[in-house]
Formats: C-alpha cells, sequence, structure tokens
C-alpha cells in the first residue's frame, strides 16, 4: 500500500529541492533557486529564511543592482559541521570527512580481512577508518553532526539492521546500534547501491537525466536505480541487487547460494574464477587479496598480457549481456559504471560492452542510450552516505528530508551542534 501524500511532505520535498539546487548551481540568489526548482519566489523565500534561522546557509555575497533592491547571494555554510561518510566493504573500510557543503577535509582507510566476519572486527575497523579520516580532515570531534555508514548486503535503515550479509554470513546484525555506541554520535546505515546512485543523482549523470542505473563492480556487484528523479528502494531497500539475477542457468556457484548469478561472472572473486579457466597457472592468480589481484590485471592489460587480454574479452562479454538485460527491464537512458574494480578496468572492458551492447538490447531501448564511467568526484559511496546524512539532520532540525528517507532515531546520541 502506497502511503497517501500529505501537504507535510510536499514542504520537505522543497526544502530538499532547495537545497539540492544550491548543490548544483553553487551560491544562488532566491530568484535564481526559484526558476531553478520551479517554486514559487514566495516558497522559496519562507524555506531560505528557514535554512539561515539553522545556520544551515548563509548569504555569501550582496549584489548591488542599479535602481532595485540589493539582492543577496546564499550559500551552503559548510563550517555548520562535519560529517563523515564511510564505504564498508568486505576487504576495506573508507572514510571521509566533509563539510556540510560536501567538500572533502580528511580521508583514512583500513583493510579487512575478508575471512573474518565477526561484527566487532567489522565495528573496529570503522572505528578506526572514521578516527583517521577525522585526525586527516583535522575536525573537532564535537563538530561532527553524524556518520553515514554504508554496509554490503541487504540493510533495513528503518532498524539499523544488516539484515542479510551472503560474505560475512550476517544475519539481522543490529550494527547502527553498534557503531552509535562506540562512535557517540549519530549513525546511519544503508546500502552502498543507495548511496551510489543518490551521488549520481546529486553530482554526476543526474545532473543531465533524471533515471538512470549505476552499476557497482567490486568484490559483488549491483546497482542503484534512479527513476524520474526518484531512488528506487523496493519494498524492503532491497532493490538493485543486479548482482543475483541469472547470467548462465546451472552455472558457477554463487556466494548468495544460487548458480549462475552475474556476480559469479563480474565479481573481483568470478574475474579470479575466469582467469583460472583461461590459464590456471597465470602468475596474477598469486595476488591473494582481492584489490591487489584486479590492479595486477590492469597492469598486466596495459602491458599486452594475451591471457588477461582474454579475460577482459571474457568478462566484457558477461557484462554487456548483463547490462542488456537491465537495460531490457528498466529502459533507463544512462548506464555509469562506479566502483573500485570498475575504475581500474573501465578503459579496457567499456570499449566492447558499447560495442556488443546493440546485439543485448532491444531496438526501442537503443536511441540515446549511453554507458560510461561515473564522473562523481572521490568515492561515491562516502559521498552518497554524507549526502544522506545531510538529510537527516535536516530532519533533525526539523527541516526534513523528502520521503523514501527515514528520520534520525534516538539510538544516535549526538553530540554535534543542534
Amino acid at each position: 500500500m502506497v502511503a497517501r501524500r500529505t501537504a507535510r511532505d510536499l514542504r520537505n520535498e522543497n526544502r530538499f529541492e532547495v537545497l539540492h539546487a544550491l548543490f548544483e548551481l553553487g551560491p544562488s540568489t532566491r530568484q535564481e533557486l526559484a526558476k531553478h526548482t520551479g517554486l514559487s519566489p514566495a516558497t522559496v523565500a519562507t524555506l531560505v529564511t528557514e535554512f539561515l534561522s539553522e545556520g544551515v546557509l548563509r548569504i555569501a555575497t550582496v549584489e548591488n543592482n542599479t535602481g532595485g533592491r540589493p539582492q543577496e547571494r546564499l550559500s551552503i555554510d559548510p563550517d555548520r559541521g562535519r560529517i563523515v561518510g564511510v564505504d564498508v566493504a568486505e576487504t576495506y573500510v573508507d572514510a571521509t570527512v566533509y563539510d556540510l557543503a560536501l567538500g572533502t577535509l580528511g580521508h583514512g582507510e583500513v583493510a579487512l580481512d575478508e575471512h573474518e566476519n565477526d561484527p566487532a572486527y567489522v565495528v573496529d575497523g570503522v572505528v578506526r577508518a572514521i578516527e583517521s579520516a577525522v585526525a586527516a580532515g583535522e575536525a573537532e570531534h564535537e563538530h561532527i553532526i553524524g556518520v553515514g555508514v554504508s554496509m554490503p548486503g541487504h540493510v533495513h535503515p528503518e532498524a539499523g539492521v544488516s539484515v542479510f550479509a551472503p560474505n560475512w554470513d550476517w544475519r539481522d546484525v543490529h550494527i547502527e546500534k553498534m557503531l552509535a555506541h562506540s562512535l557517540l554520535v549519530p549513525v546511519y546505515v544503508d546500502n552502498p547501491l543507495k548511496a551510489v546512485i543518490l551521488s549520481e543523482m546529486w553530482f554526476g549523470a543526474g545532473r543531465v537525466v533524471d533515471t538512470m542505473a549505476v552499476v557497482n563492480l567490486g568484490t559483488g556487484v549491483g546497482t542503484g536505480i534512479a527513476i524520474d528523479g526518484s531512488l528506487i528502494r523496493g519494498s524492503t531497500n532491497n532493490a538493485g541487487e543486479w548482482g543475483h539475477t541469472l547470467l548462465q542457468l546451472d552455472g558457477r556457484p554463487c556466494r548468495c547460494g544460487r548458480r549462475g548469478c552475474v556476480e559469479a561472472y563480474l565479481g573481483a572473486p568470478g574475474l579470479r574464477t575466469t582467469l583460472a579457466e583461461i590459464d590456471p597457472g597465470h602468475p596474477t592468480l598469486r595476488q591473494s587479496r582481492q584489490r591487489d589481484f584486479v590492479e595486477a590485471v590492469a597492469d598486466g592489460l596495459a602491458a599486452g598480457d594475451p591471457a588477461l587480454r582474454d579475460l577482459a574479452q571474457r568478462t566484457s562479454h558477461y557484462l554487456a549481456a548483463a547490462l542488456g538485460d537491465l537495460v531490457n527491464m528498466l529502459n533507463v537512458p544512462s548506464v555509469t559504471l562506479t566502483g573500485w574494480a570498475s575504475k581500474a578496468l573501465a578503459e579496457w572492458l567499456l570499449p566492447a560492452v558499447r560495442e556488443e551492447l546493440v546485439h543485448h538490447v532491444l531496438p526501442g531501448s537503443l536511441p540515446r542510450l549511453t554507458v560510461e564511467p561515473s564522473q562523481v568526484p572521490g568515492n561515491a559511496v562516502t559521498l552518497g552516505m554524507a549526502a544522506f546524512t545531510l538529510q537527516q539532520f535536516l530532519t533533525r532540525l526539523g527541516l526534513a528530508s523528502p520521503a523514501g528517507t527515514r528520520p534520525w532515531s534516538d539510538r544516535g546520541r549526538g553530540i554535534g551542534p543542534s
């Protein structure tokens, strides 16, 4: 059952549109914000007054116009607080400290043993990565208004629970509560697929199109989806698990328990399996860490290694077929690739994928279809989690975010500005 939209929902969405416009336009007048958002000048003026009263916005400059009233150019106040975005994967924790305008201040990274699945071990890695990022960004703990943490697998943000993380064999782990207890600030947890699509909507392809898919390639694979400017979550926040759709009937075993999933061919372990099929004794297979393996593949491709060229060709074939299914199902005009494995290998995969995609996509979905590497700066997951956390901070102030993102819970014990 779809919840009925209320006047309060509309007002919350209007607040979000003004904030989003400021990220897109930079310092803007009230008139420019009204024109960009399509909201009435009176509505924008009211919302700006609310933001100014809470210190979220500041007057950047005042322009004196001949024969008219001076115009104030508004911007997000970066010093209103600090936000930490965290990308937790099976092999690493990547943390970035941002100011309120989502400018990068500091970064920290901690390696994780992919075979260690104790939640306490992962929490410790998150805390250490955040401490490193905070120190690098010279951020004061009391200025941190929230931490957004992306967890792999199925995450239930409303409850702060990692419902299912197959690589760690996690089920119903109350990860938000554990993190909030350790960090002593409000914590918001979500899935990386939701983080990357929000990043793309705010800072990437979303500036040009409002319907898109963002494909994340790493240990696992999946896709974030936006339709008509709305992030698609599904009924249980599990939309986008494209990596666990079928590529090969009765194919390779997948860590989810099925066989033939897209992830079993396009995730980093799947690339290793493909290379072992091509050349079981290839020296690149000696790399035990996933990221070292993928980087070695990229180096070998640059050097013209024939076995690795074969690996890239087969992987492009798998990726084109899987993307064809994705595009045929969603009819998206834009597909962007992100993730650490994608960044390492995109220049060798994408040309072949584009050439072959025409054989997998229905003619009606081909016109104007683009497949490109993401242009979102830095780590799209940490940036997306920071954007979610900013939304939740506004909710905490009473400046609520649009439907689809939950309000702050009482679980986080925030000590930042309020």
